[in-house]
């Protein structure tokens, strides 16, 4: 993957420094966020649909709100952090990029938080990239915030090719999350309301078109 995603790279334009910053401290600090790979691909999908509106559960220090405000120049963005210092972090890049005015950051657990204080009160695209054995619910509590014809992107959904293993030795918490996020992936796809794929690009990207009922 590290051939392709070298190809790939070479073909993008330059980045901001502060964008390779952003990427360089997330590696280095080990903060989750989209690999080169993964956040074109998510950026290409999103061009296809051309969203206005944007809700992010997971904002991590910023990077795919950024990306995402770069992108897209009409669009705006709501994300949410419930990690302080990731939050503080999020919140000192998006002033750094300029972008400040478009993307609105709230400071809380999205299991917890109050809908009601969304500024949009309907989005184009949600985008959910948290706790990945809590998929089910930010997707349940998040997508009638959705409009119809809108899309759910979920990240990923392999888990580090974790989904994709049997009978892997690992601590009860993470096996817990790896069978949360499978019985997600079973549910969301055959859901009436939503017309699912699941991309193997990146680490498995989650598509959900939300259907006229």
């Amino acid at each position: 993957m590290d051939v392709y995603n070298n190809y790939v790279a070479g073909y993008q334009n330059e980045k901001a420094l502060f964008i390779s910053e952003m990427e360089e401290y997330a590696k280095d600090n080990s903060i989750p966020i989209m690999d080169s790979f993964g956040i074109e691909t998510f950026l290409g999908l999103l061009s296809i649909q051309q969203p206005s509106s944007i809700l992010e559960i997971g904002s991590a220090i910023g990077y795919s709100a950024i990306r995402m405000a770069e992108y897209f120049p009409e669009a705006s963005i709501t994300t949410i952090e419930r990690n302080d210092k990731r939050y503080e972090l999020a919140l000192n890049y998006i002033a750094k990029s300029g972008y400040s005015d478009r993307i609105e950051v709230f400071k809380a657990d999205a299991l917890e938080f109050d809908t009601n204080l969304l500024s949009n009160k309907m989005y184009d695209s949600l985008f959910i990239d948290a706790a990945k054995g809590q998929y089910k619910r930010f997707f349940e509590k998040y997508s009638p915030k959705v409009k119809i014809g809108g899309a759910i992107y979920c990240d990923n959904m392999f888990m580090h090719g974790m989904v994709l293993e049997e009978d892997l030795d690992l601590p009860r918490r993470k096996r817990t999350m790896i069978r949360n996020l499978k019985e997600f992936t079973g549910w969301i796809m055959a859901h009436p309301d939503y017309n699912a794929s699941l991309l193997p690009v990146g680490d498995g990207i989650l598509i959900a078109i939300k259907k006229e009922i």
